[in-house]
């Protein structure tokens, strides 16, 4: 366990480094590292991957004096994405080439995992040549969680992979990270140089246009950097009645409260469910003071699976799941309507322009990245209940964006839930229930937010969850099966 945190810290740790010594050094290296570690130790590459999403955005942070440009920052916090499509590149590349010898159940869903990445790919190529930049984002924001599922799924059918030991020391260095953020915030910002971090984010969303459309959006016109990080809690209008003041979100080492809470919410469950319930516990309030809707909901959905499958059993549980994600959807879209949640707006949005034209209109064309956004006018919005395009949903921004291709993926994702839950549901093994109704509800928050399907931590750590117990399942059957043909083969030698 320490070899993998170690490869992993170097994999990461140095590429800002690399970057500032020069551009392409910084990329040749990375690619290197990500081959020579499927090539090496494949079992580590499924950690790596979680570590350096995790981790990365603290390297860049703390290193960021260093950084002279706005561009830079943005260049060097895309590593870990090159890692971790390298590391799937070559996995696959080795799957395709028949070194990795799978099964017909694996090869079924890397079949349709191509399909998926075949029909995301050319929505990516419709929407670069009218808008590059933001259709390469929206492309690289769909296909890592993709990738993090199959990278892991190849690695665990292939190799008996032990992830569980790297993830509860990595939750307690994450715990450790927001607790000395929580109680000693100044310290924190000044260790990381957060100020600096910060500062570029600042420049560029100034100079985009970005803070003007969100002060309009919320109101919210921030002073210092505190402010920045200061909001009501889980930010609805829904708790002013309440008496709840405004609290300071934490940021985690991703330096994103949004993608950090997804990622306590998943540590918190994957502790709970290999037997870690004191260290789920502690991760509780830092997840509280995440103050991020999606995040609660996803762990209180899932704990509430894992109890009505003891009670009632998984078939039934799985269906009042459905009855139950359905009439929050409901219920949230009519609030939403209600009190003018620019959310809920964003989703009519995409649901419009998707009657509009149900065929798309190609990545990057509407989204939060696009031109318009910056030009929206939120009062007027509220008052229409939509939007001219979509925003703030990522199934609006789909459904937009890549019209009845949206399905696609999103039909991929649920098969490979309602198969880890199946899985669940035969051997009640908590972490198998984790990854199907847990990739599920992230879905559903997918309606109410960009960062639910598109930042790493949310749907990515799900999916690679996922297909690490598909995996495992995988190999364990194959083994399971070679044990029964030796033993037959020892009790009939004739048969041979």
């Amino acid at each position: 366990m320490a070899t993998t945190f170690c490869i992993a810290v170097a994999t990461i740790g140095f590429a800002p480094v690399l970057h500032l010594a020069h551009p392409a050094l910084g990329i040749v290296v990375e690619v290197l590292v990500g081959i020579a570690i499927v090539l090496a130790v494949p079992t580590y590459a499924p950690a790596i991957a979680i570590f350096v999403l995790f981790f990365q955005n603290l390297f860049v942070s703390i290193l960021s004096p260093l950084v002279p440009l706005p561009s830079d920052l943005d260049f060097i916090k895309g590593y870990n994405f090159l890692v971790c499509s390298v590391m799937w590149l070559a996995t696959f590349g080795l799957y395709v080439v028949g070194q990795r010898k799978q099964s017909a159940e694996v090869n079924r869903i890397m079949r349709w995992g191509v399909v998926t990445l075949a029909v995301v790919s050319l929505y990516f190529a419709i929407g670069f040549v009218q808008d590059g930049q933001p259709a390469a984002v929206y492309l690289r924001n769909i296909v890592l969680p993709l990738f993090l599922f199959q990278l892991s799924l190849l690695t665990a059918a292939t190799y008996e992979v032990r992830i569980t030991p790297f993830l509860v020391t990595l939750a307690v260095i994450i715990l450790l990270c927001g607790y000395v953020e929580l109680v000693f915030r100044d310290f924190w910002l000044a260790i990381t140089n957060s100020y600096t971090f910060w500062g570029f984010d600042e420049l560029k969303a100034t100079h985009s246009g970005t803070w003007e459309a969100q002060m309009r959006k919320t109101g919210n016109v921030p002073v210092d950097l505190k402010d920045r990080f200061s909001f009501d809690f889980l930010n609805t209008p829904l708790l002013e009645g309440f008496g709840l003041s405004k609290m300071l979100r934490i940021n985690g080492p991703n330096m994103h409260p949004i993608s950090f809470a997804y990622g306590l919410g998943f540590l918190t469950l994957f502790l709970f469910s290999v037997g870690r319930p004191l260290l789920a516990l502690a991760a509780l309030p830092l997840l509280v003071f995440c103050s991020v809707k999606g995040a609660l909901i996803t762990v209180i959905f899932v704990v509430a699976a894992w109890i009505g499958t003891r009670l009632i059993g998984a078939v039934v549980t799985l269906l009042l799941g459905f009855l139950g994600m359905i009439a929050f959807a409901i219920l949230a879209i009519r609030l939403g309507l209600q009190i003018g949640d620019y959310h809920v707006i964003g989703l009519m949005g995409g649901l419009d322009g998707f009657v509009q034209n149900p065929f798309g209109r190609g990545l990057g064309i509407g989204g939060n990245l696009a031109d318009s956004y910056f030009s929206i006018d939120w009062s007027a919005a509220q008052a229409a209940g939509t939007i001219d395009g979509a925003v703030e949903s990522a199934i609006g921004v789909l459904l937009y964006q890549m019209g009845v291709g949206a399905f696609v993926p999103l039909a991929f994702y649920f098969a490979m839930a309602l198969k880890a839950w199946r899985l669940y549901a035969s051997s009640g093994y908590l972490t198998q229930g984790l990854a199907g109704f847990g990739v599920m509800v992230v879905l559903l928050n997918g309606l109410f937010q960009e960062e639910a399907l598109f930042a790493p931590l949310a749907l990515g750590l799900m999916l690679s969850l996922t297909g690490l117990v598909i995996g495992n399942h995988v190999r364990m059957q194959a083994v399971a099966s070679e044990e029964t043909d030796f033993e037959q083969l020892t009790h009939y030698p004739s048969a041979a």
